[in-house]
């Protein structure tokens, strides 16, 4: 079960954020290309980041935490994960965020 905790930790934060699309409607699961070009360049810049750090040594990952899928480079599948639903489930927090406060604000006006 130990090698399952980084994957637990990510689907962990999912759960809690996936919640807000269809309760507060907020769409960002609707605008799929919009979703991308905000989460690519980001996650690219990060990933060539840790490549750089795995490469020279100053960053590392337990195995015995992983699954085992390691792509070229030393990167285990979950940190490429890592890189894709932590941005998701900020992006859905802020929007349901400013919806929310956008809705309200509606209601109060005369």
């Amino acid at each position: 079960m130990l090698r399952f905790t980084y994957l637990l930790v990510l689907a962990g934060c999912l759960f809690g954020a996936l919640w807000l699309e269809p309760l507060l409607k907020v769409g960002v699961l609707r605008q799929v290309r919009r979703l991308i070009l905000s989460i690519a360049p980001v996650a690219a810049l990060f990933i060539g980041w840790d490549l750089l750090a795995i490469r020279s040594g100053h960053w590392t990952f337990d195995p015995a935490q992983m699954v085992g899928v390691v792509f070229p480079g030393g990167l285990p599948l979950e940190e490429v994960l890592f890189f894709l639903v932590v941005p998701v489930c900020a992006i859905l927090g802020f929007e349901a965020t400013r919806q929310t406060l956008l809705r309200l604000s509606a209601r109060r006006r005369p």
